[in-house]
């Protein structure tokens, strides 16, 4: 609301601008009515006459017969006129149109300004129209014809014309376009004391805004208010109208409210108006609770009242709600319109709900009302999108019965659905067929199949199309460039994609923010910040403003490079050029915290949105508890959640499936549960998203029975399974070796308007693997091959299955044929392949791919550099392990348990101990039992103990144990060599641990303790200190 009216108070600021110098040249011509020249002397005596002669009914005759021809002039014209304003109008124009002919020139426009005004006065309106038309075709300036009436209208006060004569103006500068013009003269009305009517107020007020002129809409009507004119039904009915256009639906409502208060009643077409304005906003609820409040004020609803409550409905998608809509509407007796019936099939259509959509077409049939081209366009689409194409084009020949010829839009529609099915060929059947019936592809079309072929990775195939596409005379426009520029992006080739965007510009088109935008998010998103940060600063050259997702891209790439600071400075940056952040960017700052760690500058971006007001309070929180949920924090986020309450504000449906998701994730369902009936007790309804969560969770425990049950049970809440749910629970079978419920689930999505993705692929391709059926997991990729849904993920599990089978020749045959396909490997596919590579001895084949890795911007995480360590570890290549080692510490890489282990395993092989205590004091290495046996059993090697009483304390001030035999042995190196000061010192850190019983003394643990003699005494000693 607030950014409403800061931007009605910017339009009307640049009304006031637009009309000072108007007013300036107004006020200037109202002090100097006449800028023509004097009539001269001999001039007066020409106008003398001729007045005269105007008194004989034969004036025309005596005019021709006398010699006044040769001395007529536009000013002796407008003299004559003026002087006998109060003869007869007829007259007097009939004068004007004979001085015309005889002078040739063009007459001043004050005459014809008289004219008007001498008509209007003996109200031959019609007449007087007609001259302001030919002042208008005088081809002088507007604004000259403007100021010739303004100067004129002085030589009439007190007269009604002068009113007239301005509405009149203002209703022909209207008809002509000219709003800039109407409303100057009603300025000038104004500001000379004419009120024009109320009638010609809403009229003007009524086109402003058709044409979105809000800035003079807001103008006009302000001065309206000034004026004290009292606005009527219709005047409130635009007013509420002009609210809701900007967004502003709250201030429309208010009007609502105000207008009745002041005893002005509402009528059908202000509610329609209110309500329309509501449903646009999405507030469809409070949009069907005014339509009743309408009803019970004995308004009754009309066809137009039903159908922008169904299609709001529908586009909130609840389409079952206006179906209920829709039966209400029969049951009123009123006609169904097409506008109702296309908007409800097309809301069952975007919901997947095929099986209704059609119902509703069979049910409108039935009742004789035919189908429009709009409503089987919306059949074809909304089939097409859940791939059911066959279907969609079986609708054609009773399109056809019924007198409807299938147009552009309809085969664009059919060529989208074969573009997502990756079936070209059908693609250019359909083409062949829009030639036989004369239709030409739009620019539109030819965006739908370059998409089409860039999705399906024919880049080469995409590049052809756009030069066919020239040659056949269809200029492309920016977004077409963009998608071809997306598409090369996706692929990671940014070096093709840069020369598209400039051949565009050598073809004369420029790029938009959108071309500029997918560059910089796909650099982003591969990592390479300096490259996207180079076609910022050319975005700024050529004048285009960075929008929130140009720096949304900087900040997300920078937030998972873990570069905070960057990220800080890039959002400090679009702050302070006025781009308000969106949900994404605040998500991303968050995220990025909670990873690093720093949950104080987590709590500092949710404070910064909270203040800014950029979110209402609630959805502010919901943020803040999603990426604390996500990432693991769910004590901070149970806190805010907390804070939400104790501020009075209610949590909404997001918030609490954000909290139901974090704790699903962390294998805590029985909390999750308590939230779920915690929110409905609340009266908070769950949505799809929250029992995917929940479906999530119960998978994830292998709980499938509670699963299913879930699952079957959502068509009783009223909600549908999406893919998100099929794909949830289809990969909770698999994983669950229930291969028969998985498929039998993946082919009944079609039928509930799902096309399967990627993930529902992957989930039973990893199904098969698991369960050892290569050659349906196999069927299964090339089918997703076929459809070009390949994605990284199933060739990740594929590599993986491969690998883990022995299989790595396959595996890296794999790797080729997915980078072939033009899908990116990522750091997973990479370090899978190194790690099996190296744990089968073949670690020259990992070291060369652990350079192709990096050759392609991959970053080797831990696990990365793990697995080849362990690998050189394996083949005894130490000097490559350490150097490997210094590598990752170099790059900022922090070693886990795993790859400590192995280096402290590799040094005290090495027996190179020194190194092995530095580096964990240096790195203040977690302490494990194992890397402190591997140290104490090194030491105990090469007989370096001075120090092991320090390494016997830290283990165990952190709770680790040193088992009896290890400290038997310890206890005898020590005595071998001599020191038994020594071993009586580490034997007290023994007892004192109580790793041995207190009674322990060295001569339990004399060199004959490893005798057979002493062997009793030993297991004894070892049982006590158990």
């Amino acid at each position: 609301m607030r950014r409403a009216v800061i931007w009605q108070q910017k339009a009307i600021a640049d009304a006031d601008r637009f009309l000072t110098q108007r007013a300036v040249r107004l006020a200037l011509l109202k002090s100097n009515p006449f800028h023509s020249s004097p009539v001269a002397g001999e001039n007066e005596d020409v106008v003398r006459e001729i007045t005269a002669l105007l008194n004989h009914h034969n004036w025309q005759f005596l005019l021709d017969s006398s010699n006044f021809s040769h001395k007529l002039n536009s000013d002796v014209v407008l003299s004559v006129i003026r002087r006998n304003k109060a003869g007869d109008p007829k007259r007097l124009l009939r004068f004007f149109n004979w001085s015309s002919r005889q002078i040739g020139s063009p007459q001043n426009l004050n005459s014809l300004s008289f004219l008007a005004f001498i008509l209007c006065d003996s109200n031959f309106f019609a007449k007087a129209n007609e001259v302001l038309r030919r002042m208008f075709e005088s081809h002088k300036p507007v604004l000259e014809v403007l100021d010739s009436i303004v100067s004129c209208s002085k030589d009439f006060d007190g007269s009604r014309s002068r009113h007239v004569v301005f509405e009149m103006l203002i209703d022909a500068c209207k008809n002509k376009g000219m709003l800039n013009e109407a409303a100057s003269a009603f300025f000038a009305a104004m500001s000379g004391g004419l009120l024009p009517s109320l009638l010609c107020c809403n009229y003007l007020l009524k086109d402003l805004l058709k044409c979105n002129r809000m800035e003079l809409f807001w103008k006009v009507y302000g001065a309206m208010l000034e004026a004290k004119v009292s606005p009527d039904v219709y005047t409130y009915t635009t007013l509420i109208n002009a609210h809701c256009k900007v967004g502003n639906v709250k201030e429309g409502k208010r009007v609502l409210l105000e207008m009745e208060e002041k005893g002005c009643a509402p009528n059908l077409v202000t509610y329609n108006v209110t309500i329309g304005g509501l449903c646009k906003a999405g507030l469809v609820d409070e949009a069907l609770e005014l339509k009743k409040l309408m009803n019970e004020k004995g308004l009754a609803s009309d066809g137009y009242t039903y159908s922008i409550l169904i299609d709001g409905f529908c586009k909130q998608k609840r389409s079952k709600e206006a179906e209920s809509i829709l039966r209400e509407m029969s049951k009123s007796r009123l006609k169904i319109d097409h506008f109702a019936v296309t908007a409800l099939i097309d809301g069952f259509m975007k919901e997947g709900n095929v099986e209704e959509a059609f119902k509703i077409k069979d049910e409108t049939v039935a009742c004789g009302i035919k189908l429009n081209l709009i409503t089987y366009n919306s059949l074809i689409n909304g089939l097409c999108r859940v791939g059911q194409i066959e279907k969609a084009k079986d609708l054609f020949p009773e399109m056809i019965a019924s007198g409807i010829k299938p147009d552009i839009r309809t085969y664009t529609n059919l060529i989208i659905g074969h573009t997502q099915e990756n079936n070209m060929e059908k693609v250019y059947e359909l083409l062949a067929e829009m030639k036989e019936r004369n239709l030409q592809p739009t620019v539109y079309t030819c965006n739908a199949i370059i998409e089409g072929l860039c999705n399906s990775g024919d880049l080469q195939g995409a590049n052809a199309f756009l030069d066919k596409m020239i040659l056949e005379g269809l200029k492309p426009n920016a977004i077409i460039y963009t998608t071809l520029i997306k598409g090369h992006v996706r692929q990671g080739r940014f070096k093709e994609a840069d020369e598209i965007l400039k051949g565009m510009k050598e073809k004369g088109v420029p790029p938009d923010i959108f071309c500029y935008n997918s560059l910089i998010i796909g650099l982003c998103g591969a990592k390479k910040m300096e490259e996207a940060r180079t076609y910022l600063l050319e975005m700024l050259d050529g004048r285009l403003k960075p929008n929130a997702h140009t720096y949304g891209a900087f900040i997300s790439g920078h937030c998972m490079a873990e570069e905070m600071p960057v990220a800080d400075r890039y959002f400090r940056e679009m702050m302070d050029c006025g781009i308000t952040p969106n949900g994404v960017i605040y998500t991303s700052l968050i995220d990025g915290h909670c990873k690093v760690g720093n949950m104080a500058e987590a709590f500092s971006v949710f404070r910064c949105m909270l203040g800014e007001g950029v979110f209402p309070a609630v959805k502010a929180y919901s943020l803040i508890i999603s990426g604390l949920s996500r990432n693991g924090k769910l004590q901070d986020a149970l806190h805010v959640f907390s804070e939400l309450g104790d501020k009075g504000l209610v949590p909404d449906v997001y918030v609490y499936s954000s909290l139901i998701s974090g704790f699903c994730k962390q294998g805590e369902i029985i909390e999750a549960f308590k939230l779920h009936e915690e929110m409905c007790q609340r009266g908070i309804h769950p949505n799809i998203v929250t029992y995917n969560a929940l479906l999530n969770g119960l998978c994830r425990s292998g709980d499938m029975e509670r699963a299913r049950s879930l699952f079957d049970g959502l068509s009783e809440k009223g909600l549908t399974p999406n893919n998100v749910t099929y794909a949830t629970i289809i990969d909770g079978y698999c994983k669950s070796e229930n291969l028969a419920e998985a498929f039998q689930l993946f082919h009944e999505m079609p039928s509930r308007g799902l096309r399967p993705d990627h993930y529902v692929y992957t989930a039973l391709v990893n199904g098969c693997c698991i369960e050892g059926n290569t050659n349906k997991a196999w069927s299964l990729y090339q089918e997703m091959s076929d459809k070009g849904i390949a994605s990284i993920l199933t060739f990740n599990t594929l590599i993986d299955w491969f690998c883990k089978s022995g299989k790595l020749i396959e595996a890296v045959n794999l790797l080729k044929d997915m980078i072939n396909k033009q899908v990116i490997p990522n750091e997973v596919t990479f370090t899978m392949l190194i790690d099996h590579h190296c744990k089968a001895g073949m670690v020259e084949t990992a070291e060369e791919i652990f350079v192709e890795m990096q050759k392609r911007n991959l970053r080797p995480n831990i696990v990365t550099y793990t697995a080849l360590l362990q690998g050189y570890h394996r083949i005894n290549n130490r000097p490559r392990m350490f150097s490997l080692f210094k590598e990752l510490m170099e790059r900022g890489i922090e070693p886990d348990e795993v790859a400590f282990s192995t280096m402290f395993d590799a040094l005290c092989k090495e027996e190179n101990l020194e190194e092995a205590l530095k580096l964990w004091d240096e790195k203040d290495v977690m302490l494990m039992r194992n890397i402190c046996e591997a140290l104490i059993d090194a030491g105990c090697r090469m007989g370096k103990l001075s120090n092991i009483h320090l390494l016997l304390d830290k283990m165990g001030k952190h709770g680790l144990m040193l088992n009896f035999s290890k400290c038997s042995n310890l206890i005898n190196v020590l005595l071998e060599a001599g020191s038994e000061d020594a071993a009586t010192e580490v034997l007290d850190t023994m007892t004192r641990f109580k790793w041995v019983p207190d009674s322990t003394n060295l001569s339990n643990f004399s060199i004959q303790g490893q005798e057979d003699t002493d062997h009793e005494n030993v297991a004894k000693l070892s049982k006590q200190a158990v």
